[in-house]
């Protein structure tokens, strides 16, 4: 299996597949997945509202192609959020799902299986204050919860470290923290202040074969190399249902942290329940549906680009 890996992608989605089909080309291979992050799945014009970009530098760019069926992925595609997406839009997939045709969302936080790998999320970016808050914000966003929504929870986090079965692929936006210990060449480096408090947690306890990072746009090219294992597709992954499953009775949706210690479902038990589901309907997610309107190229759209934080 051989996969890609794209870092911020900021919605260029056709650029990022003619790449793709360039390299499959001129090496003669297939690549069998694209993994990205800061996707910036738009889908028209009113998507941008909740997208934290300056007015005068949002633009459709691509992705609404895939997202109305006029185009369709090549290659099966798993993104996380970044810190320019429309969260609006993600906020429909929380848990997960496909933000459109064979381009699938893998939530604020998630995993899932794709032939004989396990993939594991993490979307957004930390941010101390708002780290330990619930997930409170909702569309239609103001000038802080626009920016707050795709901050990391630890709720997510909490999430994630219950993972006990080996994850082979780990996506976060942000560098976990200290990953850039050797050397002394930047003061915000020697403060600690580079990278992700959270993802260091997670990297530490999940100890993933491989672990992509975006955010600080430097240019990094990788090819992963697994033993053959199928379907190629993606599926749902038990444990992860599991432990959804026993901590959505405090799911933090107010301001108020979770409380973990609420929690009365046994993990035994959360685990048995949906193997018998993923029996019964299979572990492949549900089809792609629209929820609203694509965009028309008609409509009028700043053509001036934006990358910053």
């Amino acid at each position: 299996m051989k996969i890609a890996v794209e870092g911020c992608m900021h919605g260029d989605l056709d650029k990022v597949y003619d790449t793709i089909k360039y390299i499959e080309n001129t090496r003669n291979i297939k690549i069998d997945l694209l993994c990205c992050g800061d996707f910036q799945a738009v889908r028209n014009e009113k998507d941008m509202d909740s997208l934290n970009v300056p007015p005068k530098y949002r633009e459709m760019k691509s992705v609404w192609k895939y997202c109305s069926g006029q185009e369709v992925a090549p290659v099966p595609t798993i993104f996380i959020g970044g810190n320019h997406e429309a969260s609006n839009y993600l906020w429909e997939f929380y848990y997960g799902g496909w933000a459109a045709p064979n381009i699938y969302f893998l939530g604020f936080a998630g995993v899932v299986k794709f032939g004989n790998i396990r993939i594991g999320g993490l979307s957004g970016i930390y941010n101390v204050r708002n780290c330990c808050l619930g997930h409170h914000e909702r569309p239609s966003y103001n000038d802080n919860t626009i920016r707050s929504v795709y901050h990391v929870r630890e709720y997510d986090v909490h999430k994630l470290m219950q993972l006990e079965e080996l994850i082979d692929i780990f996506l976060s936006l942000d560098w976990p923290l200290s990953i850039t210990d050797y050397g002394n060449w930047q003061q915000l480096i020697q403060q600690g202040t580079l990278g992700s408090k959270p993802a260091a947690q997670l990297l530490k306890k999940l100890k993933p074969s491989y672990w992509f990072s975006a955010h600080l746009h430097c240019k990094f090219t990788a090819v992963v190399e697994h033993e053959e294992g199928g379907p190629y597709e993606v599926q749902y992954d038990e444990e992860w249902l599991a432990i959804t499953r026993k901590l959505n009775c405090v799911f933090p949706l107010t301001f108020c942290r979770g409380d973990f210690g609420r929690t009365q479902l046994d993990m035994q038990d959360c685990r048995q329940w949906v193997k018998s589901r993923m029996e019964d309907r299979g572990a492949k997610p549900c089809e792609f549906s629209q929820t609203a309107p694509p965009h028309k190229p008609s409509d009028s759209v700043s053509n001036t680009t934006f990358s910053g934080n």
